[in-house]
């Protein structure tokens, strides 16, 4: 396991962000709102952009680092 705190930092974002969208699709086909991200800070929508923001970042910060990890293990 990789103990950069970069990559368990993104790795959780990237999880929580994967979830919510799972729960968004969810929600729509039984029509409610099931956006957790929105539900908890919806009344800020600039906290709910920054929330979004980041887990985009953590994401391809993710991709990078797993693209990383994969080229040092086939050398």
């Amino acid at each position: 396991m990789n103990k950069n705190p970069l990559a368990i930092i993104s790795s959780i974002l990237v999880t929580i962000g994967a979830l919510n969208w799972g729960l968004v699709g969810l929600g729509g086909f039984l029509k409610i709102n099931l956006n957790l991200v929105n539900l908890l800070v919806g009344t800020w929508p600039t906290v709910e952009w920054i929330v979004y923001l980041l887990v985009g970042v953590a994401a391809i910060s993710h991709a990078i680092i797993c693209y990383k990890g994969c080229q040092c293990k086939a050398k």
